[in-house]
């Protein structure tokens, strides 16, 4: 198991070693698209809220499940997934349609670690209007109960996070997106049917 995870940490280091001119996504540019895709996503629930003073009719969309676990108990806990969770995470519920914005870091990667602030402040501004926020950690799974949530109490966070555990860190790249080449940091911002807007 642990050369597993080695591999799979040499890959996503060997991809960054390569590719030290490429910019980090600019924390603007995401709060744009980030904003754009919650208003777009209150707009197509509208129709479905209940009046005031009406019952809900349980159409909508409950807190976000990872892995069949809710976005709840990640405050405090790191819980690991595969790459059949990582699908499920990225296949959305249909009536669920809200925005899923997916962030690929780690705590060995500087640049990740840079931006991790920014995320923080993402998921702390529109968690409340809509938008569901995973962190997906690429980090050794022996990690899972001690880096990992230490770095995420330095850092505030409060966001669902998971760390993905797979053999092969090739399908998982291409199952979140055939443009990838497994680059961290990454995030992905999708719309209600799994495609990535951003």
């Amino acid at each position: 198991m642990v050369t597993q995870a080695v591999s799979l940490r040499f890959r996503f280091e060997q991809v960054n070693n390569l590719r030290h001119t490429k910019m980090r996504l600019p924390i603007s540019l995401l709060f744009a698209s980030v904003t754009i895709a919650v208003l777009l996503a209150s707009v197509a629930v509208l129709p479905q809220q209940p009046k005031a003073g009406t019952a809900s009719n349980g159409s909508q969309p409950g807190p976000l499940v990872v892995d069949g676990i809710n976005r709840k108990d990640y405050a405090t806990d790191v819980h690991e997934i595969n790459l059949d969770g990582l699908k499920k995470l990225i296949q959305r519920d249909p009536k669920d349609t809200r925005p899923l914005l997916i962030n690929f870091w780690a705590t060995w990667c500087d640049p990740c670690r840079e931006e991790f602030p920014d995320l923080v402040r993402v998921d702390s501004d529109y968690r409340s209007k809509g938008l569901n926020f995973v962190a997906v950690s690429l980090d050794d799974i022996s990690d899972i109960k001690s880096a990992v949530p230490k770095f995420l109490n330095e850092m505030k966070a409060t966001m669902a996070v998971v760390l993905l555990n797979v053999n092969d860190p090739e399908p998982a790249i291409k199952a979140v997106d055939e443009k990838w080449d497994g680059e961290l940091p990454a995030t992905f911002l999708y719309d209600k049917e799994g495609k990535v807007i951003f």
